[in-house]
């Protein structure tokens, strides 16, 4: 959290700002005192639900905090799975008495490309995607992250442990951000094990991360070909491929937040499984975000790309972390993320 609050705080020191994306604008309300009596009023509009224990609900403790901490309201919501209702979810929220929207996930920048030049007095966020800032959008600000930096690491780990030398992905989808976990995760494991087996399956339902069975019944597919680790990139249909794996008695990679503590507290023979997670810290960038918001410092109109040179990506180096992956190869992962951050090694990207 401390090092998300000092890239995003030092802005030029630490962020990585899309060329191009035109020029930074002053905040709306920018001479506004936000207090308690009168508080930053801010609508987190999800296309999805709470509960799936990683993206959204990421995103949904970085609001809580914020309410605890700050001069701010956060009105939650949750628009569904459903397409049709993410725009005008969206819209209404424009509409409505807040100061701030804030949307994510790359399927949102279709209804955010819509609704924000509609409402030019209104100040938007739109974390896990940029906006195409050639065609305007002066009053987002976007936030994507470099996963596959995190990726690498545990794609180094679920390699070194696997005993088939068979690792499992499903994909909610083939979309970019999703990829961007891929092609860290596999080049990681191709680090550690240059002869490692790579599987890959993508869900390609009609909700592709709210549909648990096709999850495991992807990850079952997997496993029944030699996977002994499993990796889900999906939201809430990877708790299925999550299940797959604790029933099946193989391991599991967890996604955008520490999945094992998560389980931990309902579900220990699931936490049990996850070796470690690759973390998007959506919560803490949106907690920053918001602090900037208040005191005027936000940066709308530009896009950052943030990764572990930021702290807002990593894994999780837990508990079964540590009973998982030996002292040695913990030893090669820790070389490997100070070797990243350094740029002494290239993680392969999807992102411009």
């Amino acid at each position: 959290m401390k090092k998300v609050l000092k890239a995003l705080t030092h802005g030029a020191a630490a962020l990585t700002v899309v060329a191009g994306v035109g020029m930074a604008v002053a905040p709306a309300n920018a001479e506004t005192k936000y207090t308690k009596e009168n508080p930053l009023k801010v609508a987190l509009v999800l296309n999805g639900t709470l509960g799936d224990k990683a993206f959204f609900d990421s995103a949904q403790d970085g609001m809580n905090r914020a309410m605890k901490d700050l001069p701010v309201t956060v009105k939650t919501i949750e628009a569904g799975y459903n397409r049709a209702s993410w725009e005008p979810a969206l819209a209404d929220a424009a509409e409505g008495d807040y100061d701030l929207v804030i949307a994510g996930t790359f399927d949102m920048a279709d209804p955010m490309a819509e609704v924000a030049p509609e409402h030019p007095d209104k100040k938007f966020v739109y974390f896990d995607n940029v906006m195409d800032y050639s065609k305007g959008f002066e009053n987002v600000l976007s936030v994507q992250y470099r996963t596959s930096t995190a990726a690498y690491l545990a794609g180094y780990a679920a390699a070194s442990v696997s005993k088939t030398g068979t690792l499992g992905q499903i994909l909610g989808t083939e979309g970019s951000v999703i990829l961007e976990f891929v092609v860290g995760f596999e080049q990681g494991a191709k680090a550690a094990k240059p002869d490692i087996k790579l599987l890959r399956a993508t869900v390609n339902s009609a909700n592709p991360f709210s549909d648990p069975a096709k999850g495991k019944e992807l990850a079952l597919a997997q496993i029944q070909q030699g996977a002994d680790v499993i990796f889900p990139i999906a939201g809430g249909t990877g708790i299925g491929a999550l299940q797959a794996a604790r029933d099946s008695k193989v391991m599991a990679i967890g996604v955008d937040a520490d999945q094992a503590t998560i389980f931990s507290a309902t579900d220990m023979a699931q936490a049990d499984v996850i070796i470690t997670s690759v973390e998007k810290r959506v919560g803490d960038s949106l907690y920053v975000i918001l602090k900037q918001a208040v005191d005027g410092t936000a940066k709308y109109g530009t896009a950052s790309t943030l990764g572990l040179q930021e702290g807002s990506t990593g894994i999780s180096k837990n508990k079964w972390y540590e009973g998982f992956v030996p002292a040695d190869v913990r030893a090669k992962i820790d070389q490997a993320e100070k070797d990243i951050i350094a740029g002494t090694i290239k993680v392969d990207t999807t992102m411009q």
